[in-house]
Order: structure tokens, then sequence, then C-alpha cells
């Protein structure tokens, strides 16, 4: 294999597309140090597991000796970014973009090589084009191809509100790509029509446009719905190692092969061995928890890893959970289910206050770790192992 062909091959692991394939190959035949480039509006304080899929892909670039534009959207996340959503997203103040953006710089290099990280802001260009530049810039694009994304046209269609400020949002991004002279821009399937809108600004602008590598939005620990805070279903990468450790044994052996091409750093050959290694009989939990510690390592330390590992094992033996547990099923609904709902239907309490009750007493484990918040929701598409007391257990599957 060579050197373009192995290069190309960690480009696209776990891609779900790569735009143009030709152009790329080019781009790296030339042998110079590609210019890549990924955009965080700082909307929230904190990233999670969903979140690294994107920069671990930078982190790819970086081990092909390829520079990393980390863009932090200062500017444009004041706009806020429409993508995906069914309503407008309210944007954020300065002073709540720029505290945001500080804690993003301290989280990026736990897996970005410094060296090849350059941190960018786009109100360094954005802030200067003014009115009349901005105007200029709309002047590039027509309603009807704004209105060709597929969440406008939805709402479009469905007579839900557009503010003209959320077409302003593709082409800020786009014009990103000219005023960094990206080659290549990094970003999630829901990103598309921007991704996109950067390659024909780029070319308006005179630039060799630049290629797009779509990567998928991770599954939270629920298996269905998109990582998210505000479902709950998530892990974020600032956790405890005991907190990142147990959330990550939690999710379902199927999804722990999705985990692994996303977020481990282990190799396609040496993924595919331990792939083989379970369906030839091996117990899919101990490979579970080599990516719980790889994770861990990554955001911790080594020593962080061995100690979760430890406290997890010395947990579940303590509580003894059986192999063999009797399998429920609850109908949770597409807005989840309190627990102590969830327990009484699973047929673990006598009633929903009994549950509460439970809770309160500290008797209450999910996968092993005590439940404290009586009104915690449990999602649809989740599999869990619930405990009252010292001997009533129940897998439990919530559709």
């Amino acid at each position: 294999m060579s050197d373009v062909q192995a290069a190309l091959e960690l480009v696209k692991r776990g891609a779900d597309e790569l735009l143009i394939e030709a152009e790329l190959v080019e781009k790296l035949k030339s042998g110079r140090p590609l210019r890549v480039k990924a955009g965080f509006d700082p909307t929230a304080p904190d990233l999670h597991f969903g979140h690294t899929v994107l920069i671990n892909k930078l982190r790819h670039f970086q081990d092909l000796g390829h520079q990393v534009l980390f863009l932090i959207g200062d500017f444009t996340g004041m706009i806020g970014d429409p993508s995906g959503k069914n309503s407008t997203r309210p944007p954020l103040s300065r002073e709540q973009i720029m505290e945001n953006a500080r804690t993003y710089q301290e989280q990026v290099f736990k897996i970005l090589d410094p060296e090849r990280t350059e941190i960018c802001f786009n109100s360094a260009w954005m802030d200067g084009l003014g009115a009349a530049g901005m105007i200029r810039l709309a002047s590039l694009q027509t309603v009807a191809r704004m209105l060709e994304r597929d969440d406008f046209a939805k709402r479009y269609g469905n007579n839900q509100p557009i503010s003209i400020h959320e077409f302003l949002y593709p082409l800020c991004q786009g014009y990103d790509s000219v005023a960094m002279k990206a080659d290549v821009e990094a970003g999630g399937t829901d990103q598309r029509f921007n991704l996109l809108m950067g390659r024909e600004l780029q070319k308006h602008y005179g630039q060799s446009p630049q290629c797009v590598v779509m990567m998928p939005l991770l599954e939270g620990l629920d298996g269905v719905n998109k990582m998210s805070k505000s479902l709950g279903n998530y892990i974020g990468i600032s956790e405890a190692p005991k907190e990142i450790f147990g959330k990550t044994m939690s999710i379902s052996d199927d999804l722990m092969w999705r985990y692994y091409d996303l977020l481990s750093f282990r190799s396609s050959a040496e993924i595919a061995r331990l792939r083989a290694e379970v369906a030839g009989g091996r117990n899919p939990r101990d490979v579970k928890v080599m990516l719980a510690q790889e994770l861990v390592a990554r955001f911790h330390d080594q020593r962080a890893a061995e100690e979760a590992l430890a406290d997890f094992e010395a947990r579940f033996q303590r509580n003894a959970i059986p192999d063999d547990l009797p399998e429920v099923r609850v109908a949770v609904g597409d807005a989840g289910l309190p627990l102590f709902q969830v327990l009484k239907q699973a047929g673990l309490t006598g009633s929903t206050s009994e549950a509460m009750r439970m809770i309160d007493q500290g008797a209450v484990r999910l996968n092993g770790e005590r439940v404290e918040d009586r009104a915690r929701v449990m999602p649809a598409g989740a599999k869990v192992v619930l405990q009252v007391g010292k001997r009533k257990f129940a897998a439990v599957v919530l559709e």
C-alpha cells in the first residue's frame, strides 16, 4: 500500500462521506502539509464524546503531518447554528461565548497535538467584514438555494418561522473557509450544506475548493438518539474517571463497536481482530473494559484508568449481579419515563411510592451505580440492569 493510499484509508476511517476523493488524493500527493479546518461554536462549556468524533479525525490528519485549524466560532456562535433544528436556536451573548471558548481550548489538547494546532476565532475576520461586506456575501446566494437545505425546507413546508439571520450562518461558515484558505474541512453529517457552501465560496474567491470529510453523529448511551447533554445520554470528557469508565461499560455490546470505530485510536486491523475474538466466544465485557480504560487514560491518565477498573470490578463483585437476569420490557415513550415509574412497571417494587422510598434510601442501583435522583428520566432505546435492595435484579429494555 502506498503512503497516499494508507493516508486515504486513515482519513476515511469512520467517515460517512468524503468529497471529493480524487481531489484529496491530489492534495495528498503534493506532499505539503494541508490546512485542515473544523469549526466549533462554543454554545456550552463542556465537550462530550460526541464532539470528539470530529476532533479524533483532526488528530488523524495531524498524525499524517498536516496542520489543524481549530476554529472557535465566537462570531457565528452569536447567530446560532440552525443545523438539524426545527426551530430558531437562541443566540448567546459575547460573554457566554468567550467563557465557553476558554474551556474548549483547555479540553481539545487532551486529543490534539498543540504543535500542529492553530486556534482561530472567526470574529478576527467577520467583525471586519462590516455591513457592506455582509451584504456582498449575502448576494452570492439565493433564497431558493438556501431552501434546498433540508431543515430549512421542512420548516418552510410546515409554516414554521425561519429568521433571516439563520440564512447568514451557512454563508459565514463558508466564508470562514475562504479566510482560512482551508484545504480540507471536517464536520458532522448535519453540516453537509454548510460544508459544501465553503467549496462554493472558495471557487468564487478564486481558491482551490476544500475537500470535505463528513463524520457521523455519535449515538448516546441509549444507542438511539444523538449524544446530547439535554437528553442526558452523554459522556463528558471532563467527567471523573469512574464516571467515564462506568458510562462506557453501560453501553450495549453492539454499540461498543460503533464507539471503537469512532472514539478509539486502535488500528482498524486491531479492532477487526477484537471483533473476530468476540464472534469466536470471547466475552464482550472484556473488550469493553479495554475501550473504557483507553478513554479514561486519554482524558485523565493510565493510573486513573487502572483505578477506575479496580473500583468498577469491586462494586460489581460486591453487589454480586447475577449472570442470568430476567429480561423485562418497559414502554417509556419518546419522552422517557421517571426511574421510579420504571421500577414499578418492571416489577421491582410494588408501587411508585415504594420505588421513590427505595431510591431515597440509596437501595436502587442502575448498572451497578447507586441512584440518588428519584426523578431521573430513563430514555427509550436503552437496556439497563436495575437492582433494588440486595436480591432484586432485572435487565430492563426501555422501549
